[in-house]
């Protein structure tokens, strides 16, 4: 196929000028309104010149084909498609050539003015909506002030989306007040004429309500909908229906619905969008008018009755005077619930703050005004709450709080925080001591058992106390110390009181700098496994390695996981510190095993929580390439006990991959012969507190690990002992028939560097 080129002997004509043949068809193809009628106009114009041939369009996803005979005219730059001439060219003299010519042109030139036109006319289209749509966000802004009732604004509101699109069959739907109910205060409709209030069910409206989003339904979307029982069409059976949920104060109240019974009008995505936006004012407004018709119905209430008490005691004076006082008393109730806990009567955190503030304002100006701040928390209360009931837990809690109330003077305050947690602002005190007194004689108080119903119920205290100083600028701040003291009194055993003083504000900063550090060295890669070699007691060989968790600290040097530890795991940093060290360990493991050792590597409990532990330990395998076999997992027996259903699946597949398993720290829990049953373990670790006595005379130590030794040789596992520091030690353990053992007798965890140079001994 080709184009018609300019052909060199026109007609004659002056170049530019249309030929007078042609000018006719040009006045109509500039009538023509669409590609179509381009089209018709075009082959009459052939007809008339006498010019045998076909004219068609060709779709622009259609290839067009190299066929002699046809030629390409023009382009349609709205829809792409091509105008095509088929016929003979070698018929075509040079004055039908540039007539042809010259009806493409003007084709072309037609077809270009109409799309610039139809762009035009979308253009002014989308502003004429854009406008209607800001007229009419305006005007549903208005509604919820000058509409009279809400009859009027649902009509004003229907009018308003009228503007907008196809609204001749529209509801609002509202949940009651109990929201198991449907009512329609506003239905237009021209076949369901009335709806009537009905509980929810599992129609085209319930459908929105419950998912929170709109749907744009025709008749296929509600036989699929039926089908697969979401929804089921109530009412008169409409050719397309629109909804859209109507939500205030984040919760579904209501739906706006529009439908169609003709396809005439078919409602698409863009109307769902518009009245999804549109629904968003609407909900508003709707929301502030029953806000204010509620107010309006309130204070209507209000003056009847003060009209009807004015009329029955005809003293207008008085009647308005007992109006004041009740308000009054309204607001001073009001005031007393914001500060006060509404299970025991007691002021609240609220409350609290403010007493402290003002007694540390006093204290500030003068330092003589001493006070204290006892910060109180039940023990075990959670314990009681789950296992008798909320109802008992709440009644302990009032009696908790009028005890502590008897211990104190009466310009002192108790508060409840929330939950068991009570706090204590004493006053006018002299020293320390007054405070700690006090703090015991709570703690006593508490102590004594709380007859609940038929039921007797046992619980104590742990008390923090602050006392204020220059420092403090904050009532928070106070609250915040006396409740660091009462968890160090937690961790001292319970059932006792704990001041707030330097050491433990320093171990708090010092707390609060190790979580900094702890983030930080986590970007900054600090953490590095150390390895301490096991081996061989008959010849010190070296089989394996355990790799063990050191952190280089910038400023404090090397540390130990007794160091920082716990830290991690309350701040939840442990799991990616873990990570991070597997990953280390993965990469030095086939360079420190060679092709028989092994490396040793502890997960914690905290990690069998993860389903795919499994695969994210064998996918870091195979990053590396390390042969499983290379790789010894070691678990604690607490670990076994917290999900074992899970813990054995993760460890079978483990071990089906060619990871061995090893039991840590054997001998100090339960030491259950059913986990050696149950699990794929092959080696015991023995603690290493078995071992520290082992050498000495009378040692309870060695029959226990004699019997580990014998338990394991008749399930063929190997025996590993922890913690040798001794030859003594070494030689006892060779006697029972202990083969191996790692201790500092042997070796001090070292980093992978050092041990590379001793690689050749493994195995």
């Amino acid at each position: 196929m080709s184009s018609v080129p300019d052909n060199p002997n026109l007609p004659p004509t002056t170049p530019g000028t249309i030929p007078a043949e042609l000018r006719d068809t040009m006045e109509r193809l500039f009538q023509a309104v669409d590609a179509d009628s381009v089209l018709n106009t075009c082959r009459t114009a052939l007809d008339h010149l006498g010019i045998h041939g076909e004219l068609y369009w060709i779709a622009p996803d259609v290839e067009k084909p190299a066929v002699p005979g046809k030629l390409c005219l023009t382009n349609d730059p709205q829809s792409l498609q091509t105008l095509v001439f088929s016929g003979d060219l070698a018929l075509l003299n040079d004055i039908a050539s540039a007539e042809l010519s010259w009806l493409g042109r003007l084709a072309g030139t037609r077809l270009r003015q109409l799309s610039e036109t139809g762009r035009l006319y979308e253009a002014i289209s989308r502003l004429a909506m854009a406008e209607r749509l800001q007229r009419s966000l305006y005007a549903i802004a208005e509604l919820a002030g000058t509409a009279h009732n809400m009859v009027e604004m649902m009509r004003s509101l229907h009018a308003i989306v009228g503007m907008l699109m196809y609204a001749e069959n529209f509801y609002i739907a509202l949940l009651d007040e109990s929201a198991e109910n449907i009512t329609f205060p506003y239905s237009i409709d021209e076949i369901e004429t009335a709806r009537v209030p009905r509980r929810i069910g599992n129609g085209a409206t319930e459908y929105v309500l419950k998912h929170g989003k709109p749907l744009l339904a025709d008749r296929h979307t509600f036989e699929h909908l039926a089908t697969t029982g979401d929804c089921l069409e109530v009412g008169a059976k409409s050719v397309c229906w629109l909804g859209v949920p109507l939500v205030w104060d984040d919760k579904v109240m209501g739906v706006l619905a529009v439908q169609s019974y003709s396809p005439k009008h078919i409602y698409d995505t863009r109307d769902q969008e518009l009245l999804t936006f549109v629904s968003y004012h609407i909900a508003n407004a709707l929301q502030r008018k029953q806000t204010s018709e509620s107010l309006k119905q309130a204070y209507v209430n209000l003056e009847r009755r003060v009209t009807e008490r004015t009329r029955a005691l005809a003293l207008a004076n008085r009647d308005l005077r007992e109006q004041i006082a009740e308000r009054e008393r309204v607001e001073r109730r009001l005031m007393y619930a914001t500060l006060h806990d509404s299970l025991t009567g007691l002021p609240n955190r609220t409350l609290l703050l403010q007493r402290l503030g003002q007694a540390l304002q006093a204290y500030h100006a003068d330092s003589n005004k001493l006070f204290a701040v006892l910060f109180i928390d039940l023990d075990r209360f959670k314990v009681i709450n789950d296992s008798v009931g909320h109802l008992i837990g709440d009644d302990l809690l009032f009696q908790a709080g009028s005890r502590i109330r008897a211990c104190l003077k009466t310009r002192d305050l108790v508060a409840r925080l929330g939950g068991d947690e009570f706090a204590v602002l004493l006053e006018g005190i002299n020293n320390t001591r007054k405070a700690n007194v006090i703090a015991e004689r709570i703690i006593a108080k508490l102590h004594v058992p709380f007859r609940l119903g038929v039921k007797e119920i046992f619980t104590s205290a742990s008390i923090g106390i602050a006392l204020p100083g220059a420092h403090y600028q904050q009532p928070e701040e106070l609250l915040r110390d006396a409740d660091a003291a009462m968890y160090r009194a937690k961790d001292e055993g319970r059932h006792r009181a704990a001041l707030f003083d330097d050491r433990l504000r320093r171990e708090v900063l010092s707390l609060l700098e190790m979580e900094g550090d702890l983030r930080r060295a986590l970007n900054r890669h600090e953490f590095v496994p150390f390895y301490q070699p096991i081996v061989c007691l008959d010849d010190r060989r070296t089989v394996g390695y355990e790799a063990l968790l050191r952190w280089r600290h910038p400023d404090r040097g090397l540390l130990c996981p007794g160091d920082f530890l716990a830290v991690a795991e309350e701040n939840g940093s442990a799991e990616n510190i873990d990570w991070q060290i597997f990953e280390q360990v993965a990469s030095q493991a086939s360079m420190l095993a060679g092709s028989d050792g092994f490396v040793s590597l502890n997960v914690s409990g905290r990690h069998f929580r993860l389903l795919d532990l499994d695969e994210r330990l064998l996918t870091l395998l195979r990053t590396y390439h390390v042969n499983p076999r290379s790789l010894r997992i070691e678990v604690t027996e607490r670990t076994l006990l917290e999900n074992p259903a899970q813990v054995k699946r993760i460890l079978n597949n483990l071990r089906r991959h060619g990871v061995s398993i090893a039991l840590d720290d054997f001998g100090t829990g339960y030491s259950s012969l059913s986990y050696l049953h149950q699990y794929p373990i092959e080696t015991l670790k023995i603690d290493r507190i078995f071992i520290t006595e082992l050498a000495k005379a009378g040692s309870h130590s060695l029959p226990v690990v004699r019997a580990i030794q014998v338990l394991a040789d008749s399930l063929q596992m190997q025996v590993i002992a922890e913690g040798i520091e001794e030859e003594a030690q070494q030689h006892a353990l060779q006697q029972i028939g202990c083969r191996y053992g790692q201790g500092f007798l042997f070796a001090r965890p070292q980093t992978a560097e050092v041990w590379l140079g001793n690689v050749s001994t493994v195995g």
